[in-house]
This record gives structure tokens, C-alpha cells and sequence, in this order.
């Protein structure tokens, strides 16, 4: 799966707070995610992500 920085995904889980969609610091073996609600930043790892992800968005233009 294609997972890149500045992607946000939507989870079929909800997060704590209530939202269930997530911003993409950082991709790896792990990824590092901001909740879009909330605020709040975690790692957590890429097999158990991977089942939990319902759609990806794409930032287009990022210039980078």
C-alpha cells in the first residue's frame, strides 16, 4: 500500500476523541499519525494500520 507524508486516512475505527481520520507525519515500519480532531500524535505499526484503513486523500501540489 502507498502510503505517503501529508496523506490523510481515514480509519474504519474511531480514535478516542470521536474523529477517525488521521494525518501522515511519517511512514515506515511504523507510521507516525496527528489526529485531525484532536491533535494528538502516534506511532503505531504498519501491519496493524494497514488492516484499519478505509480511504486514502491524497494532498495534490505539494511542490515537494
Amino acid at each position: 500500500m502507498d502510503i505517503r507524508p501529508k496523506d490523510i486516512l481515514t480509519l474504519k475505527k474511531n480514535h478516542p476523541c470521536g474523529g477517525n481520520e488521521m494525518f501522515v507525519i511519517r511512514s515506515g515500519m511504523d507510521f507516525k499519525l496527528r489526529c485531525v480532531k484532536c491533535g494528538r500524535e502516534f506511532m503505531i505499526p504498519r501491519n496493524k494500520i494497514e488492516k484499519n484503513i478505509k480511504k486514502v486523500t491524497r494532498q495534490e501540489g505539494g511542490g515537494e
